[in-house]
């Protein structure tokens, strides 16, 4: 009776139907910035694209409706080939936060299959979603990983909270980190320790980003391979605490250290490999923005938007995406 109980009341609390997007909404690791005048959406560079790899960006003026806004100019920033010997494609799974009117963006500088990684920051003091690209000035390094580390440091997502900041990151290797940081400048505190958040024991396990909800705290995480078209075998999972820090639980109980892990959102139809997830806040309501493949168009990644709402159990619950 529990288990018929629990699906009823997690019907109940599926949201409204999504609408579905238009436009330009071709992207990977989608961050979204919530504004005046619009919506700003960030995203892996593209390779081989005449701009260096930067962070790509698109304008909404309604969440909806999307257009390509270009790459944020400059190239790839001298410091990444410096102090990782070499120079990437592109950057990575950008993740954009706003504090006191400056938007801080976080993004990834690695090569595929490797570790030595590092997490850099951005900062705009007048974002506007009329030119998304301007007025951006890099502030360098945040964090370092190497190949000796059990830990990979790509994948940010900051989550500011009782007065503390603080950045998730990680893929494969050992997981889900955590490092806090000054909330002002965005940078990680001098000599502070790593925290350590989920794992799979070397398993597939990456792009991080935390809610804070009624008291709780919700780790979002994806499960196995992106990347691979309409083979891409990613899916969303998360975990819940009773603070930033963890220890983060499944809905079983078992320890996301321990590899657990409550499934949110898998392949289905023509929906394959939902991942690279990131909370955002739009009119005070929780939202999840997340890349999907596209079966019926060979594979594009595309865009998804959907409000999170919560069961009876305070478990989150999203919508796949309309078409």
């Amino acid at each position: 009776m529990r288990l018929a109980a629990t699906a009823l009341a997690m019907a109940l609390a599926l949201p409204a139907m999504a609408q579905p997007l238009t436009g330009n909404i071709a992207i990977h690791d989608p961050s979204i910035a919530v504004l005046d005048d619009g919506f700003v959406s960030f995203a892996t560079g593209v390779e081989r694209a005449g701009d260096g790899g930067q962070i790509r960006t698109k304008t909404s003026p309604d969440g909806l409706d999307w257009q390509e806004s270009g790459p944020l100019p400059g190239g790839m920033p001298e410091w990444v080939s410096e102090e990782l010997g070499l120079t990437p494609p592109n950057l990575w799974a950008p993740s954009v936060f706003e504090k006191d009117g400056v938007h801080y963006l976080y993004y990834s500088a690695s090569s595929f299959g490797r570790n030595d990684s590092a997490i850099g920051l951005m900062t705009n003091d007048a974002l506007d979603a009329t030119d998304p690209t301007a007025g951006w000035e890099d502030q360098g390094m945040v964090i370092r990983s190497h190949a000796g580390d059990d830990y990979n440091a790509i994948d940010p997502a900051r989550i500011d909270t009782g007065g503390k900041a603080w950045l998730a990151f990680g893929s494969f290797w050992d997981g889900i980190r955590m490092v806090e940081l000054d909330p002002a400048t965005g940078m990680a505190l001098p000599d502070t320790e790593l925290i350590a958040l989920a794992s799979r024991g070397g398993g597939a396990i990456e792009a991080p980003s935390i809610l804070q909800h009624d008291g709780k705290f919700y780790l979002f995480v994806s499960f196995d391979r992106c990347c691979n078209g309409i083979a891409s075998s990613y899916r969303i999972m998360v975990g819940r605490a009773d603070a930033v820090e963890g220890p983060y639980l499944d809905r079983d109980g078992k320890p996301l250290l321990e590899g657990g892990s409550t499934e949110l959102l898998k392949a289905d139809g023509r929906m394959r490999g939902p991942g690279g997830q990131e909370v955002f806040m739009r009119d005070g309501q929780p939202w999840l923005a997340w890349h999907w493949y596209d079966r019926d168009q060979n594979g594009m990644p595309k865009l998804a938007l959907s409000a999170i709402e919560f069961d009876d159990e305070g478990w989150p619950v999203i919508e796949g995406p309309a078409f």
